[in-house]
């Protein structure tokens, strides 16, 4: 495709809707929110007065195009409409690696001047970005595959903290080696001739996650336990339980490197998945049997729930109050908090959140990665 043609304007009364359709023919699935976006893209483009095929094509493939099957469908497509719409013949769709210009430069480097006129602006669109951000309840199937592969992929580090056994160490710090500089010393007839020091070693800091399993965060528990399953599977010290009617400890099931197994293995565990909520009873079980017991001591305790909860909100405020004076820190997770105007009235979240140092979002694979700089790799 020369220069010309890449900037001939598609004809026909509404060649936007007219390349979706086509595009649909071909097989190729088209959410509402990706036709959207495709729109307002090819409204910026319009903007910066660059409405050739070349760049309608790369802006549907960042837009409209998740997989490699996906692909070859929109290009059949593309091409079909392309060659139908268009005055003249095209060639085959140029790469979407055109996009990769930036600051108005030119392939070859050069600016062309100081200032960037609007026709030399290069829109950018990233599918990945865009689905790091897309809402858990509105994802499509095909787009929740993909979530959870970028969720595999995330690289954790163990939180740690300060234990109370020594190790050697070189220079000068806090503590003396009382011992080891004594004995030294029997060899220069007991003059200190030289210090020796020691650390302390730091022990990695247990983790606990509870995660609300009720019917009211089922768009989201799913992708709690893809989260839960990707720290399981990193090694790192961590503790999964279900909080519904009831406590079920699922740790063990999570445990295999094969997520959907795992998550299915869970599933079978919990018994009343997508039931009703009692955070109080869930929290005074696991505070009297595990948290006393060692598993929330000193830990950091994250808590993904939207707070609704049909027991009483004093019993909430009680079990929370007893499980901050054990661990370390609280995280409260809630996926409603990314609403607009949302304000935490319901009873046990109001209850909750004066106990908690931290509350967050959980609704999108982005507020998730900022949970995981939280308290996991801080």
């Amino acid at each position: 495709m020369n220069r010309d043609s890449d900037h001939v304007r598609p004809s026909g009364a509404d060649p936007v809707s007219a390349l979706l359709e086509r595009v649909r023919d071909e097989g190729l699935e088209v959410p509402v929110d990706a036709a959207l976006t495709f729109v307002a893209a090819v409204r910026e483009l319009d903007d910066a007065r660059r409405s050739g095929l070349g760049d309608w094509y790369a802006a549907g493939r960042c837009t409209l195009v998740r997989s490699a099957e996906q692909r070859e469908r929109f290009d059949n497509g593309f091409l079909a409409w392309a060659t139908g719409e268009a005055a003249r013949s095209v060639g085959p769709p140029p790469p979407a690696a055109q996009l990769t210009a930036t600051d108005g430069a030119d392939p070859d480097g050069e600016t062309g001047g100081n200032e960037i006129d609007a026709a030399d602006r290069v829109l950018r669109f990233s599918a990945v970005e865009q689905l790091r951000d897309r809402d858990f309840a509105s994802c499509s199937p095909d787009e929740l595959t993909e979530l959870w592969r970028l969720m595999a992929t995330l690289r954790w580090r163990r939180p740690a903290r300060v234990g109370r056994r020594t190790a050697r160490a070189p220079g000068r710090t806090a503590l003396i080696d009382r011992r080891r500089s004594l004995r030294d010393a029997m060899h220069t007839d007991g003059e200190l001739v030289a210090w020796h020091h020691r650390r302390r070693s730091p022990r990695a800091r247990a983790l606990v996650l509870l995660i609300d399993v009720s019917g009211s965060m089922e768009p989201y528990a799913r992708a709690m336990f893809r989260f839960a399953h990707a720290l399981v599977a990193s090694d790192t010290p961590v503790e999964v339980f279900a909080l519904g009617t009831r406590l079920t400890r699922v740790t063990r099931a999570l445990a295999g490197h094969d997520p959907d197994r795992a998550l299915t293995a869970a599933a079978v565990a919990v018994t009343d998945w997508s039931g009703g909520t009692r955070l109080g009873d869930g929290l005074s079980r696991f505070v009297n049997e595990w948290g006393q017991r060692g598993t929330a001591r000193g830990a950091d305790v994250v808590i993904m729930s939207d707070g609704w909860d049909r027991g009483e909100p004093a019993l909430v405020a009680e079990q929370m109050a007893r499980l901050a004076r054990l661990s370390h820190r609280i995280t409260w997770v809630n996926p409603l908090k990314a609403g607009p105007g949302y304000e935490p009235l319901a009873r046990g979240m109001a209850a909750a959140l004066p106990y908690c140092d931290a509350f967050v979002e959980g609704h999108s694979l982005s507020s998730l990665e900022a949970l995981a700089e939280l308290v996991v790799w801080r």
